[in-house]
């Protein structure tokens, strides 16, 4: 069988692809990673086969134009989207449907499809449909805002789903969206997300259906307690840790010295936004007289920045978390899917500082599961951090929540176990 994974070049949402492109290729099937040009070696680097198609996207080029302290003070809501804190039509997806605003909706996929969907899909759709065109895959697995990866599905009439980064906040807003869209008079009823894909799909031959925007279905690796409830086809994958290449440190091997706890805040707000929406030194220094260790992972740059380290802080840029959170009580991080999910697969209290996309709404599952905390980034003081923290190494509570988040984790199927089922949509075709 032939397995296409297609995503706009994100190296992060990428990984999140990963083990099961590996599972497909172990069992023996033809697996192609097609991507533009700038995520190949990424590719590559996995032991995978990349396909560059199309040209690179510049949605961060364009970004970083309004990504400044002058345009945050002038446009404060404007930059608080292209940053992606309180993003229409999306940061509201676990509210009520009666408490969620038609015009919101709509105007949200609006400027989405200019600030985010148009500018990542429009430069590789023509080559991703012309490759799968060529090469015939039985079935493509694409990232979810990666809509040209079910057009070319469709035209080569292969079986397609998509593989989540997040929670479904985009099933669950297009959800809310049609029901609503439903109710409006004759005159009322523009889709404007809906109408740009059925173009897209048009000029390939290919018929708009709500399959080009969720998928045939959704493989979700969020443990049952974390996930937005939709009504798309659902199929449940254990997440399995994957952050690129990684060495394991000398320190690592030594005994831990002292109650250990990890604050990472990410790679991405530094790579992309020029440095995290929080200040590292004031939560440092708001933990310095604790008796614990706090491993910190900046990137150098960040790490210049500090005017002063505390004595029981241990600076690093990188360290694979699947490696450290096993040695820790707790950790403080910025709700990242990658992140999130390794704390929890190693049962592990956890606080999430929550700023962008998902964050804020996986903040408040983690809470109300018991399995750790959640503070907004605007709240996020040394003195809140520090409250919290002590709280999650306090109370055995959280972690008891924490082994039950875990053990759900390993109630679901490693990708491995997915690949039959796959392979029965694909030839269900």
């Amino acid at each position: 069988m032939r397995v296409l994974f297609a995503t706009y070049s994100e190296k992060t949402h990428f990984h999140a692809m990963v083990p099961l492109a590996w599972a497909m290729a172990s069992a023996g099937h033809e697996v192609r990673v097609a991507s533009q040009p700038a995520l190949t070696e990424v590719i590559t680097g996995t032991g995978l086969t990349a396909v560059p198609v199309g040209r690179d996207h510049n949605l961060w080029k364009v970004s970083s134009r309004f990504l400044t302290p002058r345009f945050a003070k002038a446009n404060p809501e404007a930059f608080n989207r292209i940053r992606g804190v309180e993003l229409p039509p999306f940061h509201k997806a676990d509210e009520p449907l009666e408490s969620v605003d038609f015009e919101y909706l709509r105007s949200g996929y609006s400027d989405v499809l200019k600030t985010w969907y148009r500018i990542i899909n429009e430069p590789m759709l023509d080559d991703l449909v012309d490759f799968a065109r060529q090469w015939r895959p039985d079935l493509v697995i694409w990232e979810p805002t990666t809509h040209c990866g079910p057009i070319a599905a469709e035209a080569v009439g292969a079986a397609h789903g998509r593989v989540l980064w997040s929670l479904d906040f985009f099933a669950r807003t297009r959800q809310n969206f049609l029901k609503l869209l439903a109710e409006q008079p004759e005159g009322n009823r523009h889709d404007p997300f809906g109408d740009w894909l059925a173009a897209c799909a048009d000029k390939h031959g290919v018929v708009f259906s709500e399959s080009l925007v969720v998928g045939q279905f959704t493989i979700d690796q969020y443990a049952p307690p974390l996930r937005l409830d939709t009504d798309v086809r659902h199929i449940p994958m254990r997440y399995v840790p994957y952050n690129g290449t990684s060495v394991a440190p000398d320190w690592l091997r030594e005994p831990v010295p002292t109650t250990r706890v990890c604050l990472t805040l990410g790679q991405f707000s530094t790579e992309k936004f020029g440095g995290y929406p929080i200040s590292v030194q004031e939560i440092l220094n708001s933990l310095a007289d604790l008796d614990i260790e706090v491993v910190t992972t900046l990137p150098a740059a960040e790490q210049r920045k500090l005017t002063h380290v505390p004595d029981n802080a241990r600076l690093v840029e990188f360290v694979p978390l699947q490696l450290l959170i096993p040695t820790c009580a707790a950790a403080v991080h910025h709700g990242g899917f990658g992140t999130t999910n390794t704390i929890a697969l190693e049962a592990v209290p956890q606080l999430v500082i929550a700023e962008q996309h998902d964050t804020p709404i996986l903040g408040r599952r983690l809470e109300a599961c018991r399995a750790g905390l959640s503070e907004y980034y605007t709240d996020a003081t040394g003195e809140a951090v520090r409250r919290h923290l002590s709280r999650l190494l306090d109370d055995p509570s959280f972690g008891v929540a924490a082994r039950a988040l875990r053990d759900d984790m390993l109630t679901m199927p490693p990708p491995r176990e997915l690949v039959p089922h796959l392979e029965k949509l694909a030839m269900s075709r």
